[in-house]
């Protein structure tokens, strides 16, 4: 954790030679035509180390400023409002002034594809709020938004320059992965993961008075106060979190800015803070957070998710008696959308101007109703009903056809499974099997679907259970067990 001395402006610099390091950077900049990719969070070190290169080129003559640098920023879709609106208007200010001073400078932000954002995955698919044993959010949220910017470059411009605000004293696994990839006499080192990409770390050297005594004494090129940074550290007694591009680069924990939703650390000091220090609107987020976070209680898992897994199997471990949980109960995801529109409500009647925000997209919800669709039977339409209960609005259907079930096709549905003890679901997940290949002119994939979802466990949990307690009793018995039960254990 930062604590709130590293944090207080030295009072001066601490004797680094800044016009070496511009000259350094120049001469790094002019050693090649690999454009850069600057990797920009919006805090402290990536700010100084913008700032540094910018300021650096600008001493070039504009002749010689024609190699493009992008700046970009990578917006998981779950950021803490305050800085997603910091980053918006900070990405804004560097394209105007990019032009104003002709930088060949350009600004954007990636997000993750929309299957891929952490409501679609946690709502839509039921994965398990993120811990340190299942870490599913990082490569999908940071990773691969980011990597596949990197990529479309490389094949544009052959290779390119990450241009990371990254420090070797910010922790000793950060000081080792810097070191392993370094390229014997040039100031680069070779991607990890990457081909084609190389990365250049200007401010490796710099400690934390380096980094703040240099934005305090000099004034951002783009146009905004780098003041206002330091006092959004103090409120939220906070680091930064990096641009992730590989799975060495430590991703956001304790107290650091960073996904408003992580339960990965036990509490979130950086939103809990912001909240005592005056930004109470944003109160509903850190509930909701902590609620789920609480789900990953052992004693509670049972509550909260369902004895099969995603793909229909229930899984046993040993001798254990009850199955590895799987994802969140359809019914606890119904929950988590409706409270999470009630937060995102709340936060925007309550919110300062211009920090209103959207926590979760249409896209998400369109996407999450047509897997809760197709995945649980909800003919009903559970989404847009939520979304009309909790917000008054009508969610836009993109797509739609005269062939998708309603309502009255799910009562019917359950009534001819009532009589023929059936579980409802799994005819529904038939029946969208066959409207997905309605139209196709070869309809091999059907049966494919058709065996995958007769493969599932369609049991009750109690007779599972009742099952594997009778088969657990004839293992000690030393009775042979058959040999589905020796696939499971």
């Amino acid at each position: 954790m930062t604590s709130k001395q590293n944090i207080t402006a030295p009072s001066q610099n601490s004797g680094l030679n800044i016009a070496a390091i511009r000259k350094h950077i120049c001469s790094v900049y002019l050693s090649d035509d690999r454009p850069w990719v600057i990797g920009y969070s919006g805090g402290k070190d990536s700010t100084c180390a913008l700032q540094l290169i910018w300021g650096a080129l600008q001493e070039l003559p504009a002749a010689d400023r024609q190699k493009p640098v992008f700046v970009l920023s990578s917006d998981t879709l779950v950021e803490t409002p305050i800085i997603v609106n910091y980053i918006d208007e900070t990405l804004a200010a560097i394209n105007a002034a990019a032009v104003a001073q002709d930088m060949p400078i350009s600004a954007q932000k990636v997000v993750p594809e929309i299957s891929d954002s952490f409501w679609v995955n946690l709502i839509g698919r039921g994965y398990p709020a993120p811990s340190k044993r299942f870490r599913w959010c990082t490569e999908r949220l940071k990773i691969d938004p980011a990597n596949a910017f990197i990529k479309n470059r490389v094949a544009e411009y052959g290779e390119v320059v990450m241009v990371l605000g990254v420090r070797s004293s910010e922790s000793a696994t950060r000081a080792q992965v810097m070191s392993l990839h370094k390229i014997d006499g040039t100031a680069l080192s070779r991607h990890s993961t990457l081909p084609g990409a190389f990365v250049f770390t200007p401010i490796e050297a710099f400690n934390v008075d380096d980094v703040w005594s240099f934005l305090l004494q000099n004034d951002s090129p783009w146009g905004s106060d780098n003041r206002d940074l330091l006092a959004m550290y103090r409120n939220a007694q906070a680091g930064e979190c990096p641009l992730v591009v590989d799975k060495q680069t430590e991703s956001c924990g304790n107290s650091r800015f960073g996904c408003w939703v992580c339960t990965v650390v036990t509490k979130d000091k950086a939103m809990e803070a912001m909240v005592e220090n005056g930004e109470e609107w944003l109160e509903p987020l850190l509930d909701l957070r902590d609620e789920l976070a609480e789900t990953q209680d052992p004693e509670r898992k049972r509550e909260f998710r369902d004895f099969r897994r995603r793909d229909g199997s229930v899984t046993f471990v040993g001798e254990a008696e009850t199955p590895i949980p799987g994802p969140y109960l359809f019914d606890y995801r119904k929950e988590i959308l409706r409270k999470l529109l009630k937060a995102q409500k709340l936060v925007n009647e309550n919110a300062p101007p211009g920090e209103k925000t959207a926590l979760i997209q249409d896209e998400e919800l369109r996407e999450i109703r047509r897997l809760w669709r197709s995945e649980q039977g909800d003919w009903g339409d559970a989404v847009s009903e939520i979304v009309k209960e909790t917000t008054g609005r009508e969610l836009p259907i993109d797509g739609s056809d005269s062939y998708e079930f309603q309502a009255n096709d799910a009562d019917v549905l359950s009534d001819v499974c009532n009589a023929h003890s059936l579980p409802p679901r799994l005819l529904a997940q038939l029946l969208e099997a066959e409207r997905s290949v309605r139209g196709l002119k070869r309809r091999t994939l059907i049966h494919r679907k058709i065996a995958n979802i007769l493969e599932q466990e369609w049991r009750d949990e109690a007779d599972v259970l009742d099952e594997r307690k009778e088969r657990l009793i004839q293992r000690k018995q030393n009775v042979s067990p058959d040999p589905l039960f020796e696939s499971e254990t």
